[in-house]
């Protein structure tokens, strides 16, 4: 099946086009050090899954923490951390990724010396973006922005 043919049959399905402005952002609890950005969730995707920007602070992390029959997935978009999963310590560093399958007891801190940007899946949502959606909301920031649309410097 050529390209052509497929846009002759008139089903293709409209995509959903978001930029980092478009993203509703939330911290979970008042003291987390963490702000996670949801780009694609249930609600908005109308499937069971989680896409998110999760964006340490200097020093942040995630509690310790498991999913019932979730995995979850993170590539590190910018900056040094560590991931503590079942008890094994594995460095992270900007174009890594780890996935941690369900059940798995892992937990995220940045180690560096900036923010730690890390894109996350998770699949499936296991009431994911519930929680984040029920935090605290917040904003980006000029930086978060420049990180998310590519603008190092």
């Amino acid at each position: 099946m050529t390209y052509s043919s497929i846009l002759e049959k008139n089903d293709c399905i409209i995509p959903v086009l978001k930029s980092p402005q478009d993203c509703p952002v939330y911290r979970i609890s008042p003291n987390d050090t963490n702000r996670i950005a949801i780009v694609f969730d249930s609600k908005i995707a109308d499937n069971s899954l989680t896409f998110c920007i999760e964006i340490f602070d200097v020093g942040g992390q995630t509690p310790s923490h498991t999913h019932h029959s979730a995995a979850e997935m993170f590539f590190i978009l910018k900056g040094e951390g560590l991931a503590i999963c079942d008890g094994k310590n594995i460095p992270l560093k900007s174009g890594d990724s780890i996935l941690v399958r369900a059940t798995g007891v892992h937990q995220i801190i940045n180690t560096g010396l900036s923010r730690l940007y890390a894109l996350c899946f998770m699949v499936p949502n296991e009431d994911f973006s519930e929680l984040i959606r029920n935090g605290i909301p917040e904003e980006l920031d000029e930086e978060d922005l420049q990180v998310l649309q590519g603008i190092y410097n």
